[in-house]
């Protein structure tokens, strides 16, 4: 689950984070009396979607960044203006954009350094790891890819926290000395307390700034959260807007199938995540591309199927489906059946290639050849892979 970056930066306040002061603002009217409100000479208009780039991205058709300075209440006004309503287009969402709703209008702040601070999971070490560098405001990918010496690491317990002497040794890497590193120690602690308490899959500051009075403030702020430990965080849960997520995407999550929209046309319903990422490799391997992830799980029932396919056949993009099913716990003649089922109630408007393998395959094949439904069967991935590329060709 995702935040937007107000959001995040009431979490960075609630545990000690300095973070500048800001109000969130929906009218032009209402970022004109939120910079007379903050009484600083500048101020910063932030588009609030959950896309990263807004600073160097644009409002479809307008040369208006997401991302500008401003010095009056009148350019407040005409900047939130701009933004609002428009579909704001980062190297993130694509060349569709997202539509901006809201914007957050902050206080100027005297930035002396930017530095970049971003928590992951690293499945390497079994721990978060803190991650820092002298690059901020870079995009922290091409940071790693060009100059990898210039990002500090510092895996962590999440039982006992980032340790002061950790934190010390990456101020020293990041050349803070005196009150900065004094700032750090306690910065650093903080956001991975934050990171464990929260169930965070990421957090994010681009830029992390050193103030001319040698403090630290989050300029920017990212968080995202663990969907399988939201039960833990009711609260959490309200922020979430689900005006920013995929349609399909939250449709799947109520039905509880994983299901990530993509780019190509060719339908994946798979049971388990390896299994599907290995199905969209071998799909692509022969020419294909994939629709979309769509895991059913191994427990899937006739409704999750029958949904899955709503799902998939809802996209006027999808040509074809390829079905690969494993039946370790699930058993073939129970997706077999579900197949067919599936297709009583939604039909299916474009070639189907079915591959079955494991528990009762045989039973399960038998019930599709003899259902007189139109159904390509497949032996084997290649098979599978290379059949419904050819059907979604030929569509």
């Amino acid at each position: 689950m995702k935040i937007h970056e107000y959001q995040a930066k009431q979490l960075f306040r609630d545990a000690g984070i300095p973070v500048p002061e800001g109000i969130l603002a929906k009218t032009p009217e209402e970022a004109a009396a939120a910079y007379k409100q903050l009484g600083g000479a500048i101020a910063v208009v932030k588009a609030q979607v959950h896309a990263g780039g807004r600073g160097k991205g644009t409002i479809k058709g307008a040369e208006q960044r997401g991302v500008e300075l401003v010095k009056s209440a009148e350019d407040a006004a005409r900047v939130a203006g701009a933004l609002l309503g428009g579909d704001l287009v980062t190297i993130q969402t694509g060349p569709e954009g997202q539509t901006v709703k809201q914007v957050l209008v902050e206080a100027g702040c005297d930035i002396a350094r930017e530095l970049y601070l971003g928590i992951v999971v690293d499945r390497g070490y079994g721990k978060p790891v803190l991650m820092v560098s002298t690059e901020g405001g870079m995009d922290i990918e091409k940071v790693a890819h060009e100059t990898p010496h210039l990002i500090h690491t510092a895996p962590f317990d999440p039982n006992f926290g980032l340790q002061s002497y950790q934190s010390r040794k990456l101020a020293w890497k990041l050349g803070l000395e005196g009150a900065a590193a004094k700032a750090a120690d306690k910065f650093f602690r903080a956001i991975c307390k934050l990171f464990v308490d929260c169930d965070c899959s990421l957090a994010e500051i681009n830029p992390l700034v050193v103030t001319g009075a040698g403090e630290l403030m989050a300029l920017d702020g990212k968080i995202n959260f663990d969907d399988n430990a939201l039960f833990r965080h009711p609260k959490l849960v309200e922020l979430r807007d689900t005006a920013e997520e995929d349609a399909n995407e939250l449709r799947a999550g109520e039905a509880g199938l994983s299901y990530v929209q993509l780019e190509g046309n060719i339908g994946c319903l798979v049971n388990g995540a390896g299994l599907a990422m290995s199905t969209m490799d071998i799909v692509k391997l022969h020419g294909g591309e994939p629709a979309n992830f769509l895991d059913v799980g191994g427990g899937a029932n006739k409704d999750q199927v029958t949904e899955a396919f709503r799902i998939l056949l809802g996209d006027p993009n999808c040509k074809a489906v390829l079905v690969n099913i494993f039946g370790g716990i699930m058993q073939c003649t129970t997706i077999a059946n579900a197949v067919l089922a599936a297709y009583k109630e939604v039909g299916f408007n474009v070639p189907l290639v079915v591959r079955l393998e494991g528990t009762e395959v045989e039973e399960g094949r038998k019930i599709l050849a003899e259902s007189g439904v139109d159904i390509i069967n497949a032996e084997g991935l290649t098979d599978a892979a290379k059949k419904v590329v050819e059907a979604a060709n030929a569509a």
